[in-house]
């Protein structure tokens, strides 16, 4: 089985989560080791201060990272573990996460990304950012 990703087949695998619809989630890059995914801010996705939630933020990070490593190493991907740091308040029109393969391994994935949101002028405010390891799972299935 050819496990390679292209842009188009990346965004049907967004599409079959569930909860990446439910936050109308948008792939907008994929490629050479890079991914962003896109999300527009809205008040479900806020918390009591107005500030983007900061598990929305967590979840955005947490699936470029993985996004980032399928696009250099194929599909069959699990997350192993990531930090973030929250830098600022995250306020705007769209949250957007921008993640990088940092090493790719033969059985591990580091990657990292920038987490933005962008006002409608285009104006993008660093808010957050995250490390991960994403394992490389031969089975396509969450190792033990």
């Amino acid at each position: 089985m050819n496990d390679s990703l292209d842009l188009a087949l990346a965004r049907k695998v967004l599409a079959a989560q569930p909860f990446s619809v439910l936050l109308g989630t948008r792939l907008v890059t994929f490629g050479d080791g890079a991914a962003t995914l896109e999300l527009d801010i809205r008040d479900e996705l806020l918390q009591q201060y107005g500030f983007v939630h900061g598990g929305v933020l967590g979840y955005a990070a947490d699936n470029a990272l993985t996004f980032a490593a399928g696009s250099a190493v194929g599909a069959r991907l699990i997350t192993a573990g990531f930090t973030i740091d929250y830098l600022r308040p995250a306020r705007g029109d769209v949250l957007r996460a921008e993640a990088r393969v940092v090493r790719a391994g033969r059985t591990r994935v580091v990657c990292r990304c920038d987490l933005s949101t962008v006002e409608g002028d285009g104006t993008p405010t660093l808010c957050a950012v995250a490390q991960g390891t994403i394992a490389v799972n031969g089975t396509g299935q969450p190792s033990a």
